[in-house]
């Protein structure tokens, strides 16, 4: 199943949040009268402990949906599009900064009902989670950090992005040609990687003329462009809760940097997961379980 459940999103923008799994049952007698007719539906607090999914740039929900489903038996897992992904809003002139990215998870969680919330993200998305846990220790229980970097990556990298969008083939006759060119003919593609083309065929939509991205490039450029600039070591020391930092043999998170990114947390851990690259959940699903099933455990179901 997957049940989409809009929320709104800071300056009105629409998000939409999704469930890819059933809940694990609750004890109506321990939740209590009125638990779980939040706003959002059944509420984290009052019955399944909540975890919310937050994924990169230029990803979806979607690309959550395994790990939401493997999280379902015992918390109430949600993944959420982000402004400007997938199927929330995408505002032409709308805000694309870090506030925005961090009011809309904060809001989403609030309105789903999901806090105490464990936080999980990837990329940006991981970003966007600990700058969140930094802002609101009371409504994070728990943090997993996949494959982000807390370092500034320059201006150097930017131009890279944008030369990068450029060189795309689009339209893209078909799906097929999605996955051969993502995950074999694109330049940055050191080895072929069927996994990196089904992600991004994860993130095209058929159009008259062919498959584009179902984002706007210029926006993922402007949403970049808010925190490639900068470090973000002092965010991190700002969160209070248990950390995961995840990386993949393979990704863009070198190990030093994140052994570093787990000394600077006040409560952090490691794992890293071996023939994985920057799509981690994505390279190895089974290995990232294995690899954040036991912090997960040491949160403990309350």
């Amino acid at each position: 199943m997957a049940r989409r459940i809009d929320v709104t999103g800071t300056g009105g923008v629409r998000l939409a949040a999704w469930e890819f799994g059933d809940p694990p049952k609750t004890d109506p007698a321990q939740d209590g009268p009125g638990a779980g007719e939040g706003q959002g539906g059944r509420s984290g607090a009052g019955g399944s402990p909540g975890v919310l999914l937050l994924h990169g740039l230029m990803g979806r929900a979607s690309h959550w949906a395994p790990t939401a489903r493997w999280l379902s038996g015992r918390y109430r897992a949600v993944a959420l599009d982000q402004r400007g992904h997938g199927r929330s809003d995408k505002p032409p002139r709308g805000a694309f900064t870090r506030d925005a990215y961090v009011d809309d998870a904060e809001a989403a969680l609030e309105q789903l009902g999901l806090a105490p919330v464990v936080l999980i993200g990837h990329a940006m998305g991981a970003l966007t989670a600990w700058q969140l846990a930094a802002r609101r220790p009371d409504l994070v229980r728990g943090l997993i950090i996949c494959d982000m970097r807390a370092s500034a990556l320059g201006a150097a990298s930017q131009r890279e992005w944008a030369q990068w969008f450029a060189s795309w083939p689009l339209p893209f006759a078909t799906l097929a040609d999605v996955r051969k060119w993502f995950g074999e003919d694109d330049p940055w593609v050191e080895r072929p990687n069927p996994a990196r083309g089904e992600f991004y065929a994860e993130v095209m939509a058929e159009s008259p003329d062919g498959w584009r991205p179902v984002f706007e490039p210029e926006q993922m450029l402007r949403s970049r462009e808010t925190w490639v600039y900068d470090a973000h070591w002092e965010e991190l020391a700002q969160v209070r809760c248990p950390a995961l930092v995840v990386r993949g043999l393979d990704g863009e998170l070198g190990r030093a940097e994140a052994q570093e990114m787990v000394r600077v947390l006040p409560r952090g851990q490691y794992a890293e997961v071996a023939d994985a690259g920057h799509l981690v959940h994505y390279d190895q699903p089974e290995a990232w379980r294995a690899a954040i099933e036991p912090f997960l455990d040491s949160l403990g179901d309350d």
